[in-house]
């Protein structure tokens, strides 16, 4: 698991904080240094202020000034002086006179006023004569930032909870679209649609909700393979089962029709029966032990054998039920192997032989041989039959297959003997592959671990 989408989750939650932040910052110095100036009509009115302060000074009628600054200050409930400031400077470096921007006794309606503080700032509008300055408390309507706080509170609380929530919708969409995607495809393949695929509707996405996506296409591929095949199979057994018990009708027909005949003729078809069912039972019984091997693909390496015991006892079955053809061995005296099943392997390599020897002429020879390599045992078994065409040395091993001119050649084979034979070597860890031969007739191969 290489936790994509883990680093991705944290590159996306991680930007998104530090940018809320940024953006929290941003916005609210911004909206602070706008909301902390006086506005227009502030300023003009406390302009007009001081020229009619000025207007009364210059003339020199300091009742009518004073009364002035009495009805000012009545008016707006402040407190408001004319006052003079002539600073002298005692001691201090003066070399550098040009930082000098003059000593203030208020603020200027250019400055920007606090925010934080209940008390209104002192305001200084100078006369023109440089040194006389009317100062003024601020009036409290004319105090900028009234909506200070509630806009404070909305970059606090709502920009942080609008940033969130587009980084969810981020999140959400970015890890809900597959699960969509596998949502909608399990609906489809339970509804029957088995060629649903989930993996390239995510394009060139890789991380771990990718990788279910592709846990989900193998399930997919391996249930919908199993379900054709299991219908392929009933198909396959309907078929074959019409053949006997075809010739079972026929046989009781004529049993029944000529009931007079004599105990032989009635023997003769009576064993016809039983050997047709004989046949039937044969096919139900080989097409349970192919399912049970496909659906359940069970482990079978329990036991301990020697592949040299096993092969010469098949060998010699091989003989007595084929007279008429010939078997080579070429074996060592030995061949232990560990973790293996006698019966699975017994029966693989049983199918495998028969096989050979089914399609091998009279008087023609099968030849079975041992290899000892490192790790394993190499099973060569080889026939003088007709071969199989190249497109079709891996179709053997389906169930039911048969090639027209081995149909024709033994009535008897239903086509799943190779098909038992590679699912219970692929059972043992074993495997089987078919090639032909130069010289003509088919090359079996099975591969089986020593196990140690």
């Amino acid at each position: 698991m290489t936790r994509r989408l883990f680093w991705k989750l944290c590159l996306i939650i991680g930007t998104g904080v530090v940018a809320m932040f940024y953006l929290i910052n941003v916005a609210v110095n911004h909206f602070e240094n706008d909301m902390s100036m006086l506005s227009d009509s502030s300023r003009t009115e406390l302009t007009d202020w001081q020229t009619k302060a000025e207007i009364i000074f210059d003339q020199g009628d300091m009742s009518e000034l004073e009364r002035w600054v009495d009805n000012l200050q009545q008016q707006e409930n402040i407190w408001a002086v004319i006052a003079k400031a002539n600073v002298v400077e005692l001691a201090g470096n003066r070399s550098h006179r040009y930082e000098y921007t003059g000593y203030n006794l208020g603020r200027s309606i250019d400055w920007k006023i606090h925010l934080y503080f209940d008390r209104a700032p002192a305001m200084q509008l100078p006369f023109k004569d440089g040194t006389t300055s009317l100062v003024v408390q601020l009036p409290q309507r004319m105090r900028p930032g009234s909506l200070w706080n509630l806009t404070r509170l909305s970059l606090q609380v709502l920009l942080p909870m609008s940033i969130l929530v587009c980084l969810s919708i981020v999140l959400y969409r970015h890890i809900m679209h597959p699960i969509k995607e596998l949502d909608l495809a399990s609906r489809a393949f339970s509804k029957g649609d088995f060629s649903v695929r989930v993996r390239e509707q995510l394009g060139s996405r890789n991380d771990e909700l990718s990788q279910l996506a592709e846990t989900f296409d193998l399930m997919a591929e391996r249930i919908s393979e199993q379900i054709m095949h299991q219908r392929v199979l009933l198909t396959d057994l309907s078929h074959e089962l019409r053949t006997p018990l075809t010739r079972l009708d026929i046989a009781t027909d004529n049993l029944l029709s000529h009931r007079e005949e004599g105990v032989e003729d009635t023997q003769i078809k009576l064993e016809r029966i039983h050997k047709e069912s004989q046949h039937i039972r044969k096919l139900v019984d080989d097409t349970l032990t192919l399912s049970w091997l496909d659906n359940e693909s069970p482990q079978l390496r329990i036991e301990s054998l020697d592949l040299v015991d096993l092969l010469e006892i098949l060998i010699e079955d091989g003989r007595f039920e084929y007279p008429d053809k010939l078997i080579s061995a070429d074996l060592p005296n030995q061949a232990h192997i560990e973790n293996s099943n006698h019966r699975a392997l017994g029966q693989a390599l049983e199918n495998i032989l028969r096989n050979a020897l089914r399609y091998t002429p009279i008087n023609k020879q099968v030849r079975v041989s041992l290899i000892d390599h490192d790790h394993e045992y190499q099973i060569i078994i080889s026939d003088q039959g007709p071969g199989v065409p190249k497109e079709h040395l891996n179709t053997i091993f389906r169930p039911f297959f048969r090639i027209d001119s081995a149909r024709s050649c033994n009535s008897d084979s239903f086509g799943l003997g190779l098909a038992l034979a590679q699912r219970q070597l692929n059972a043992i860890a074993a495997t089987v592959f078919a090639t032909n031969s130069i010289a003509g007739g088919l090359i079996m191969t099975v591969t089986v671990p020593k196990g140690v």
